[in-house]
C-alpha cells in the first residue's frame, strides 16, 4: 500500500488508478477526463478530492489528477507527467501560462484569465472585471487549493502594474451537487464594492459580480459584441435576450438609428437601462422586459421590420437528453427572427449549448430559413471569445457557436 503525505496542509495522495484495457480514449487524444466506468483498480489509500497517478492498463504512467467518486468524472487530470510534484511552483507556472496567453490574444482589461481543462486547470474559472477577480470552483480537487492559487494569481498580475482590489467567490452553480460539493458564495479576503465598472469595445458596464448571472457578465461574445458593429449604423435593430444590453449598446455606440432590447427578467432590463444611461445611449437604446417567444409573434403581426436582429439566447439545453426540444426552441426563434427582418437584413444568431453542436445548430437554421422561405447569405462563422479557448480532444471547451446572416427573400 501506498502513503499519504501533505503539501501546504493539503493531503496528498500517492494512490495508483489503473484504467481498463481499451479504456481512456479521452485522455489517450488529449482530453483531461477520466470517467468512472474507465477504472480497473485503485491501490493505495486516499481520499475525495486527492491527486493521485494514473496508470493504463499496461502500467504505463499518464500523469496525475485528482479523484473523486462521487462524480461521474472520476479523476481530472492536472498533468501528463507522474513525476510533477503539485506544488506551488506547478500552480505558479498553469497560471502564468494561462496570462502569458491571455496577454497576447486578448484585451485584457476584462477578460477570462483561466478557463477550467482549456488551461489545464480543470474545474476552475477565473474572471478579471477590471480590477476585481471572481473565481468559480466547479470540482472538490481543486476547491482545496482555490485560496493559493488566488494568492499567486494576484502576485502574477502585481509583477504587471496590476493590483486586484477584491476577489469574490461565484461558486454557486448546480454542477457542484454532482461533486458532492455544496454551492458557495463570498468574499476571498477583504470585502468591497462589488458593483464594478468595467470597459469592452468602448462600451462601459456595471458589473454586479454578486448577484449577476454566471460570474456576472459574459466575457465570452466580447469580439462577437464588436462583429456587429458594422451592420448596424443607422439601422433599426432588435436584440433579444439583451442580459445587460450589451449587444444592444454595442449597436447604439456604432450608431443605430433605433435599438429594442428584450429580456425576460426585471433585473436583467434594469441592469440594461442603467448600463444605457451610463453610455448615454437612453435616446436611442430602449429595454422592454418580455419573452421574446411571446413577443416575436406580436411585433411581426403590428407589421414591426427590422434592419439588425441579435438572437443571444441563453443554453436551451444543458443534457443531451432535452436537446429535441433545444431544437425546436431555436428553429423558432430563428425563423420568427427570419420573418421580421427586412429584405436584405442582417441575423446575428447563436448558441451557448455545448450539446447543441456546430452541426446541428447549422442544420436547425437552414430549416427555419426554408419553412419562411428566406435565403441565407453568411457573413461569417465566429466561435468564443480567444480568453475562453478551446482545447481539442475536451469537447466541453468548445460550446459558443455565433453566426452572423444576410436574409433575402427567395425570389
Amino acid at each position: 500500500m501506498t502513503d499519504k503525505m501533505t503539501a501546504g496542509g493539503i493531503s496528498m495522495s500517492c494512490a495508483i488508478v489503473t484504467l481498463k484495457k481499451g479504456e481512456g480514449r479521452t485522455v489517450k487524444s488529449g482530453g483531461m477526463w477520466i470517467f468512472d466506468n474507465e477504472i480497473a483498480s485503485i491501490m493505495g489509500s486516499f481520499e475525495d478530492g486527492d491527486i493521485v497517478i494514473v496508470h493504463d492498463f499496461d502500467g504505463y504512467p499518464m500523469g496525475k489528477g485528482y479523484i473523486n467518486r462521487k462524480s461521474k468524472i472520476r479523476i481530472r487530470l492536472l498533468t501528463r507527467d507522474a513525476g510533477q510534484e503539485i506544488d506551488k511552483t506547478f500552480w505558479k507556472m498553469r497560471l502564468q501560462n494561462a496570462w502569458e496567453y491571455r496577454k497576447k490574444t486578448v484585451d485584457t482589461g476584462s477578460c477570462r484569465i483561466v478557463f477550467g481543462e482549456a488551461d489545464f486547470l480543470p474545474g476552475l474559472v477565473i474572471d478579471k472585471f477590471s480590477d476585481v477577480l471572481v473565481v468559480q470552483s466547479l470540482a472538490l480537487g481543486i476547491d482545496r487549493f482555490k485560496e493559493e492559487i488566488v494568492a499567486l494569481l494576484k502576485e502574477i498580475l502585481k509583477e504587471d502594474g496590476i493590483t486586484i482590489r477584491g476577489v469574490y467567490e461565484r461558486s454557486d452553480a448546480k454542477v457542484r451537487k454532482k461533486e458532492g460539493l455544496e454551492c458557495r458564495k463570498g468574499f476571498i479576503g477583504e470585502e468591497f464594492d462589488t458593483d464594478v465598472i468595467i470597459e469592452e469595445n468602448g462600451v462601459k458596464y456595471y458589473v454586479d459580480v454578486k448577484e449577476g448571472q454566471k460570474t456576472g457578465f459574459f466575457l465570452d461574445q466580447k469580439y462577437n459584441r464588436n462583429a456587429i458593429r458594422k451592420l448596424c449604423k443607422g439601422a433599426k435593430v432588435l436584440d433579444c435576450f439583451t442580459h445587460t444590453g450589451s449587444f444592444a449598446l454595442n449597436a447604439g455606440q456604432a450608431g443605430a438609428a433605433s435599438v429594442l432590447g428584450l429580456d425576460a427578467s426585471e433585473l436583467g432590463v434594469e441592469q440594461a437601462r442603467r448600463n444605457a444611461e451610463l453610455n448615454q445611449l437612453s435616446d436611442v437604446v430602449k429595454f422592454e422586459c418580455a419573452d421574446v417567444f411571446e413577443k416575436l409573434p406580436e411585433l411581426e403581426e403590428k407589421g414591426e421590420k427590422f434592419d439588425v436582429i441579435i438572437l443571444d439566447p441563453p443554453a436551451f439545453t444543458k443534457s443531451r437528453n432535452s436537446v429535441k426540444n433545444a431544437v425546436k426552441g431555436y428553429r423558432e426563434i430563428n425563423l420568427r427572427a427570419m420573418k421580421l427582418l427586412k429584405d436584405g437584413g442582417f441575423l446575428a444568431t447563436c448558441s451557448c449549448s455545448h450539446f447543441m453542436t456546430y452541426e446541428l445548430f447549422t442544420k436547425t437554421i437552414g430549416q427555419a430559413a426554408a419553412n419562411v422561405h428566406k435565403r441565407l447569405r453568411q457573413v461569417e462563422f465566429r466561435t468564443q471569445a480567444p480568453d475562453h479557448p478551446i482545447l481539442w480532444a475536451a469537447n466541453e471547451s468548445y460550446y459558443l457557436k455565433f453566426y452572423i446572416f444576410q436574409v433575402v427573400d427567395e425570389k
